[in-house]
């Protein structure tokens, strides 16, 4: 109080705009700038101070450097879909319960064993120096077997169909003459992948010994239905689950990973976005794209700092933080976190462009201290004006 009535005792004795301009200095030389007056948010002194003086208790304000940066990256990659499922590399198409196999015989002639001909009236006769017999359709039992005349019960779980021809083989050796076996799978029900999520069609993909990959099935769900940019993929096999951007996916052909039976595929349709405030070209809530943006491309996609606003030292990342990132140790839950950027050293902008915006992150740029004096200037010109004119024409 005594402070304001010196500087008002002061003031008084100067006229017209020395008044304003000594009123003006004293106000922002002893740091009480109205808190009145109109402004897009925090300035950054005042979020400096924010750990110190918030309601929110545990807010921690920590500077942004190169390896701040990449410690975040490698705690958030997540897993190559080449190195979680590295362990399918090869193609091994098998039987399972629920097939349906073909299963036809060969004899040399003269027949010993089948040469009544054809079992399955279903199949047309077979002409040839051989006499071929084909036995209807069986499907694949639980246990894992089907049974065959003269063969007995046959275990085909778990193998190839050359595995079980020469099985078959084996075991019509010596009741047949040179036997010569061929099986088929007409019905594949139990190596299959399912296929869900943001696909023009689920369905389950019956996987054949071509090897199908993770791109097959999704064009075979008709493709997905939003923009790839805003699109992941998640692999589930077994226990083990994992996701990548499709777009990703697409560009790198090791990631299109070979599929395999109960595999489940699902597109997921990712409608992050993060908050952009303060000094820059638009203010906006914009999309985040499934294989992520920079810091660098979302202030660019804001429209950049406004020159005669913007504080380029105050450019601040607000976000909700997994604990163990920030404080190197093993903890659950989130805490919030505040990020500075310092734009005015040229180096920052190469840190920029490795700092990954995520889900729900605002972004805020604070006004320039000169910003926003002109606007407390400018209020007390505007009120200050027009007594300063009487006061004239009265002298």
């Amino acid at each position: 109080m005594q402070v304001q009535m010196k500087v008002e005792k002061h003031v008084s004795k100067l006229g017209g705009y020395s008044r304003i301009a000594a009123l003006c200095l004293a106000l922002t030389g002893c740091g009480t700038m109205p808190g009145w007056i109109s402004s897009s948010g925090a300035s950054r002194e005042q979020v400096m101070e924010l750990p110190k003086e918030s309601r929110i208790q545990g807010i921690q304000l920590i500077d942004v450097n190169d390896t701040l940066t990449r410690k975040l990256a490698a705690g958030k990659t997540l897993g190559r879909f080449s190195d979680v499922f590295a362990g399918n590399a090869a193609n091994h198409y098998v039987i399972g319960p629920g097939d349906v196999l073909d299963v036809s015989v060969w004899e040399s002639p003269p027949a010993m064993l089948f040469g009544s001909g054809m079992l399955d009236p279903t199949k047309p006769a077979t002409a040839g120096v051989s006499t071929a017999v084909t036995f209807p359709q069986q499907m694949v039992s639980a246990a894992g077997t089907i049974t065959m005349p003269f063969a007995g019960r046959i275990t085909v779980e778990g193998r190839d169909t050359q595995e079980i021809e020469a099985d078959i083989t084996q075991r019509l050796k010596g009741k047949a003459n040179n036997p010569q076996v061929m099986v088929q799978v007409v019905k594949n029900n139990s190596a299959s992948v399912t296929v869900v999520g943001e696909v023009t069609n689920s369905l389950q993909l019956p996987l054949t010994p071509k090897g199908e990959r993770l791109l097959d099935a999704i064009a075979a769900g008709g493709g997905v239905k939003e923009a790839v940019s805003r699109v992941a993929v998640q692999l589930t096999r077994g226990k083990v689950t994992s996701t990548m951007a499709l777009g990703s996916v697409i560009r790198d052909p090791r990631q299109n990973v070979r599929l395999e039976p109960g595999d489940v595929v699902t597109a997921l349709f990712q409608p992050e976005s993060f908050s952009v405030l303060g000094a820059t070209g638009k203010n906006d809530e914009m999309p985040l794209e499934a294989q992520g943006i920079s810091l660098a491309q979302a202030l660019a996609r804001a429209g950049g700092l406004i020159d005669n606003r913007a504080d380029a030292r105050g450019v601040f990342i607000f976000r909700f933080e997994k604990a163990g990132l920030v404080d190197g140790q093993v903890a659950k839950g989130t805490v919030p976190v505040v990020y500075q950027v310092d734009l005015r050293d040229p180096s920052s902008f190469f840190v920029t462009q490795n700092f990954a915006i995520q889900d729900r992150d605002v972004i805020y740029v604070a006004n320039s201290p000169e910003a926003e004096f002109n606007k407390f200037l400018r209020l007390v010109i505007s009120v200050a004006a027009p007594s300063v004119t009487l006061n004239k024409a009265l002298d």
